[in-house]
């Protein structure tokens, strides 16, 4: 790894022990209301295997282990594996790269990867990766934070990301600092156009998003082709 990924593998490292608890105030408790879409988009059923991608402290596999699906959740964060697996030891956690994920070729049924995507350092690396490692046939979700619809509202949220996000974190985080480079992360990714024209370039195919919450979130899902080998 490069220096600026093992400087955001340390951030994370440090953030992991109340970084679930934070997410959850700062985004007014809608993320169990956006994993659950998640789960519902990849449409997993029980005997398929899952890989959740930057899971993090694994809560985005979690709605897949209570339905019995074997997941496993793979995150580049040492830290956030350890808590992790300390509050859910069923889940297959997995240390690995988003953009050379250690598993073989069409290994999963489907791939997802919740609000991660944008800090990888070469996100359509990590979209070929994760076509590389699905079977044919499988699905591909992704949920990551995009740009609202309604151009008002979305100079409202600019403002809060930047402004407001920094001194709410700075009082229920360990790391004030590593929200103020997520809140620019979100800032500068692309519009859901602009991820699904990612998505299609590298091999995905019916690429399609629904937007959450206004345009907030956006879940785009894709398929691997059948006659797409890797």
């Amino acid at each position: 790894m490069d220096k600026h990924t093992d400087e955001v593998q340390a951030m994370f490292d440090e953030v992991a022990p109340r970084y679930d608890v934070v997410n959850d105030i700062l985004s007014l408790g809608q993320t169990r209301r956006w994993r659950k879409i998640v789960f519902d988009a990849v449409g997993a059923q029980p005997g398929q295997r899952v890989l959740d991608v930057a899971a993090g402290t694994g809560t985005s596999a979690e709605p897949f282990a209570d339905a019995g699906i074997a997941v496993v959740a793979c995150d580049f964060s040492q830290g956030m594996l350890k808590v992790g697996k300390r509050r859910r030891p069923d889940i297959d956690f997995v240390a690995g790269d988003a953009m050379n994920l250690p598993f073989a070729s069409s290994s999963f049924d489907a791939t997802t990867i919740s609000f991660g995507l944008r800090n990888v350092e070469d996100p359509q690396a990590a979209i070929a990766e994760m076509l590389r490692v699905t079977k044919p046939g499988g699905s591909l979700v992704i949920a990551e934070f995009s740009h609202p619809t309604f151009a008002p509202f979305r100079t409202v949220y600019s403002e809060y990301l930047m402004k407001a996000l920094p001194p709410i974190a700075k009082k229920v985080s360990s790391n004030p600092a590593a929200y103020v480079y997520l809140a620019e992360s979100i800032r500068d990714w692309p519009n859901q156009d602009g991820l699904a024209a990612w998505i299609d370039a590298v091999g995905w195919e019916t690429v399609r998003y629904r937007n959450l919450s206004g345009g907030i979130v956006a879940v785009h899902r894709a398929t691997k082709p059948h006659s797409k080998t890797p």
